[in-house]
């Protein structure tokens, strides 16, 4: 995965990072004084952000390269306060400017505890669902399966949220802003690939996602990221209509890489009434069942086995 490679000709990610972050100010946003002549670049020069954080240029400029070694958190504080990023922008410049040593065994697999999974199961009013690595669907609840798809009936690897934003055309209908919700993914994934840059599965995706869409394509190269913990998605359903739903992203302390996404609507609004005729209208499928903290997968109506919800 081009984007996140290292080597002699340094660090990409953290390259078109700088590059990105530094293309959106101009210099009278930072401060500085208007210099005559044509500007070759949009945004801040080098030497300009060099003089911002106050850094010799040849420093800055190996810096963007990917070409220092232990980066010390003064020179990253100094050079996020120039391009004045945000919290989580910070965060990600210091995943990609100060790398963790490569992963020689791939991540194991992914599985949700006995107790979140009941968790799913006591929720029968709000659409909800365990997402992990790569933004991999893991767990749902019929709520969720009736708002969305039915991911427990898909392949394992297309089990997975971005997929279903970018390549089920039943997605750009039911998202009511499908460009805010499908770029904020992205941005989400982008946070994710800074942490692990060298996931294979991870790789696959983006290749695939930038082979199939364009959208995708045009969004990862903009290197945004975003820490999604909270807000508002409206839906147009084709069975109960609009739903304007607040979420909410919980993350077990057990399993940071694991996020409770929650769905719930405003008591006595249109949405909840929406809610409970979607309820009402997804009659109770075989779900997955427990005796004495065994898991097992027990047939639903028609007679078909669900898939246990794990993914790799």
């Amino acid at each position: 995965m081009s984007d996140f490679s290292s080597g002699a000709g340094g660090h990409t990610e953290l390259r078109e990072f700088l590059r990105s972050r530094r293309a959106r100010i101009t210099p009278e946003e930072a401060g500085l004084s208007p210099q005559p002549g044509t500007r070759r670049v949009p945004g801040l020069r080098r030497e300009e952000v060099a003089q911002l954080a106050g850094v010799s240029v040849d420093y800055y400029v190996r810096l963007e390269r990917g070409r220092t070694t232990n980066v010390s958190e003064s020179v990253l504080d100094a050079v996020a306060r120039a391009l004045r990023l945000d919290d989580t922008e910070r965060g990600h410049l210091y995943a990609v400017a100060r790398p963790t040593r490569a992963r020689r065994r791939p991540l194991p697999p992914q599985r949700v505890r006995p107790g979140l999974y009941r968790v799913l199961e006591t929720v029968g009013d709000a659409p909800a669902m365990v997402l992990g690595r790569r933004m991999d669907v893991l767990a749902t609840n019929r709520l969720a399966r009736a708002l969305f798809t039915d991911f427990d009936a898909l392949p394992h690897r297309e089990r997975n949220m971005i997929r279903y934003l970018f390549l089920d055309e039943s997605a750009r209908e039911l998202y009511t802003d499908w460009e805010s919700s499908a770029r904020g993914s992205v941005a989400s994934l982008h946070l994710y690939a800074g942490r692990h840059p060298d996931d294979p599965l991870l790789a696959e995706l983006i290749g695939e996602l930038s082979l199939r869409d364009q959208d995708f394509r045009r969004w990862w190269a903009d290197h945004d990221v975003l820490r999604r913990t909270h807000g508002t998605k409206r839906y147009h359903h084709p069975v109960v209509g609009d739903l304007d739903l607040e979420y909410e992203a919980l993350t077990p302390a057990a399993d940071p890489e694991q996020t409770l996404g929650l769905h719930t609507a405003e008591p006595g609004s249109p949405s909840e009434q929406a809610l409970r005729l979607l309820a009402s209208w997804t009659a109770p499928e075989g779900d997955v069942q427990r005796r004495d903290g065994r898991e097992r997968d027990v047939p639903a109506r028609d007679g078909r086995e669900r898939p246990h919800p794990s993914a790799g």
